[in-house]
Parts: structure tokens; sequence; C-alpha cells
């Protein structure tokens, strides 16, 4: 039989990513209506729903969550490029239901959406006009909304709003236990592990979100994985996402 916690928690991605109502959908601009498949993998983009990263890619997470808590791994939680906030509120949701007091989520995003590509320094972006979609750009105060909405926005939800390369670098982020990227660009994906990864304690989790469908992502993992010796195997969770647990020591 599942325990309360459990049950809570399923219904919570199940709110977030809305399997509930099943609204319809947008990709790329063209409307799509409610799609099983798709939602779970989380390969539309939702008219209501809080988060796009589907149910497999919010299984994940909350294995990993479960996991770093059950180990005692210390840090925080932190999500760059949030759109409307659901991987977050997870986040804020485990926290919750396990009596965590002592942990921060961390939700950094420009809340305008994403910038245009800087072709000249990060030719790998050049293509990748995500910036136009407005889709894409959610307020701060909408995800803050959104929050409230669960009853989780409090004290230990902190926000982050800027462009990563203006806000991460001076982050007042101490240590990290889950460390989960959604920023599409080879510039983004590069800036947050270049000042967070660091953060990221042993045992803790790397999650990218876009790892497996922008060329651009994959490649600055990669780069950044080869440039600071990281080894540990990067293990799929669907079509998108994949995930490492970082198992050795320093700023690598």
């Amino acid at each position: 039989m599942n325990s309360a916690k459990d049950l809570y928690l399923d219904l919570l991605k199940r709110c977030l990513a809305n399997i509930i109502y099943q609204d319809p959908a947008t990709l790329l601009g063209q409307d799509r209506p409610f799609d099983m498949h798709s939602r779970v993998e989380g390969h539309d983009w939702p008219v209501v729903a809080h988060t796009m990263i589907g149910i497999k890619r919010l299984d994940a997470l909350h294995f990993c969550i479960e996991d770093v808590l059950d180990r005692g791994v210390p840090g925080d939680f932190i999500e760059t490029g949030v759109w409307r906030g659901g991987a977050a509120i997870f986040m804020r949701g485990v926290l919750k239901v396990r009596g965590v007091t002592d942990r921060v989520v961390w939700a950094a995003d420009s809340f305008a959406g994403l910038p245009p590509p800087n072709a000249d320094k990060y030719p790998l972006d050049a293509n990748l006009n995500l910036h136009l979609y407005k889709e894409l750009a959610v307020s701060l105060e909408q995800v803050q909304t959104n929050f409230r909405r669960y009853d989780l926005l409090d004290d230990q939800v902190r926000f982050l709003k800027g462009w990563f390369r203006d806000t991460l670098p001076n982050a007042p982020v101490q240590r990290l236990a889950i460390l989960r990227l959604d920023g599409d660009l080879y510039e983004s994906t590069l800036d947050a592990l270049t000042h967070l990864y660091p953060k990221l304690q042993q045992g803790g989790y790397a999650i990218i979100d876009d790892y497996g469908t922008i060329p651009a992502c994959e490649q600055a993992v990669e780069d950044y994985r080869a440039a600071h010796g990281i080894n540990e195997d990067v293990i799929p969770i669907d079509a998108s996402g994949v995930l490492w647990r970082k198992e050795t020591r320093g700023s690598g």
C-alpha cells in the first residue's frame, strides 16, 4: 500500500504535468491536442501545465532528490531555466513532505525567455532562435504565483533573476546536492556548469534536460566534462534528459 507521502508526490507530478485535465499543447508554435505519450516523455509545450519536462524526467528528479536526502549529501537544489516553475515546485514539495528545513530550492531564470544566440562566441547556438517564442517567457511574478497555488512558496525558495552570465558567477549558493540544467543553448549550459558544477557535492546529481535533443547543449556538456576530467557515465532518462552522479571531489 502506498504511503500518504508517495500518493501526494505522485499526485503533485500529475498536476504539474497536467495529465489530470489534459490541456492541449503547442510545439514550436504549432497547436496540438493532448497526447499522453508526448506528455509523459516531455515532448510538448503544454498550454496550462506548469512543467514541460514530462513524467519520466519528474520521476528521475524524484529519485535523485530522495537519494541525496537518504544518503545525507549536503547542499541545496537548483534549477537553471525554470519556465513556469514546475520542476522547482516539485523539489520544494519533496523537501516539505520529508520535513527538510535546512535546504533551499534555487530557481534561476531570466524570467523573460531565452537570450538571443551569441553566434560569434558560441557558433553552435547560431540557429537556436528560441528567444523568438513568447511561450517560453514566463515572468517571475507568474512563477511565484504558481508556487503559491501549491502552498509551496516560502523562505526555502529563492530566485536568481537575469541572464546566467550575469547572475551565476556571484550567486549566493554555497553547496549543491541537485544541479538541474534546462538552458537549451550551448552558452546557457556552459555558464551553468562553469559556475555551479564546482559547488555540486560528491554524491550529488547533475541533471541535463536538453542533452538528447539539442546538439549544442550536448556539446557544451561534453566540452565541460572533457575539460575537467569528468568521467562518470552519462545515464539517459528519456530521449532528452540525462544525469550522472558526481563521484569525485574537487572543482571538476
